[in-house]
């Protein structure tokens, strides 16, 4: 006698524990969801990631030929990082891409230039909070002080992008001559300028030295201030991500007393900046400087930096070409 045939069977009604597969999934919010669970690689058992400081010179950041570094200690004596000794040889360097760098950027057009000078600003302000922490722990202020001196350095940053297409209306024009004769002037760049930044106000000061050389069309070697010098590398940064042009901008991080002589007698050097020189170094600088007929912008003690910056720094590093044509029947 044959058996009937099986029955389908109905769905198994045991328990989450003799089923696993059938256990159901937590609830949102609930213990063993994503929000309670620690991403991977987070813990107390994590390592820290600390961060390596290099230099900036053509759009890379290189480490110093010399294998040198310092320590760099906030306002309160404590270490916040090792920072690269700059050398003759990374000083030669960095003239070099500076060199190299000119002719592209002066070339430019400079309403061009003023539009990358304002995304260097967009940059920074995403990154207030990194700027205003390193303000902060190198001068020892409050946290609201240092932020109000970063929404100022990124306020000049936006004050030099709107020149760059109007300064040859305010330093050039047409001057008048006797004879059937037009005679214009017009202001062009100077070429290479060595900047010794500011050693106080390390982020708002070293922007105001570097911004109105660049929106000129001119490219630059900056020595960072040697006792704050990581709010320049962060500002490097910035430019490295933003549509400035490797070169253009250079900065070294050392000993300004040993780099600045050889900026200042370097003959591929058109101009230097002495603001971050003391008195002292100051005038055999300008001395070295004289030997290859750079231009020279002396520091100016206890400039205040919050001040309207004027035109002075960026006149400083122009020349003015002028062109006589013959008046046409």
């Amino acid at each position: 006698m044959s058996t009937p045939p099986e029955q389908p069977r109905a769905a198994d009604t045991g328990t989450a524990a003799e089923h696993p597969h059938l256990a159901a999934a937590p609830e949102p919010g609930g213990p063993g969801s994503a929000p309670d669970r620690l991403p991977v690689g987070s813990g107390p058992g994590r390592l820290a990631v600390r961060k390596t400081y290099k230099l900036y010179v053509g759009g890379a950041f290189p480490r110093s030929e010399s294998g040198r570094c310092y320590p760099v200690t906030g306002a309160h004596g404590g270490h916040l990082a090792n920072a690269a000794l700059a050398s003759r040889k990374d000083a030669r360097d960095a003239v070099v891409a500076a060199r190299k760098a000119f002719a592209g950027w002066a070339g430019r057009t400079a309403y061009n230039r003023g539009q990358i000078l304002y995304r260097v600003a967009e940059m920074m302000e995403g990154r207030r909070a990194q700027y205003a922490a390193e303000i902060a722990e190198a001068d020892g202020i409050a946290a609201d002080h240092a932020d109000r001196l970063v929404c100022a350095a990124v306020d000049r940053w936006v004050h030099y992008a709107g020149w760059p297409d109007k300064i040859a209306q305010v330093m050039g024009g047409a001057n008048p001559v006797s004879g059937p004769y037009f005679n214009l002037s017009t202001p062009e760049p100077t070429g290479v300028v060595a900047v010794l930044a500011p050693q106080r106000a390390p982020l708002l000061g070293l922007v105001s030295v570097i911004a109105p050389v660049i929106a000129t069309g001119n490219t630059c070697v900056v020595v960072a201030a040697e006792r704050a010098p990581l709010p320049a590398l962060t500002l490097a940064e910035a430019l490295a991500t933003s549509d400035l042009p490797g070169g253009v901008v250079n900065i070294l991080t050392g000993r300004t007393a040993e780099i600045a002589p050889h900026l200042a007698a370097h003959a591929d050097v058109n101009g230097i900046d002495l603001t971050g020189a003391v008195p002292e170094d100051a005038v055999e600088l300008e001395r070295a400087a004289a030997t290859t007929l750079k231009r020279v912008l002396r520091p100016r003690p206890g400039e205040d930096w919050t001040a309207d910056p004027g035109l002075t720094r960026m006149t400083a590093f122009l020349e003015t070409k002028t062109v006589w044509h013959p008046v046409g029947r």
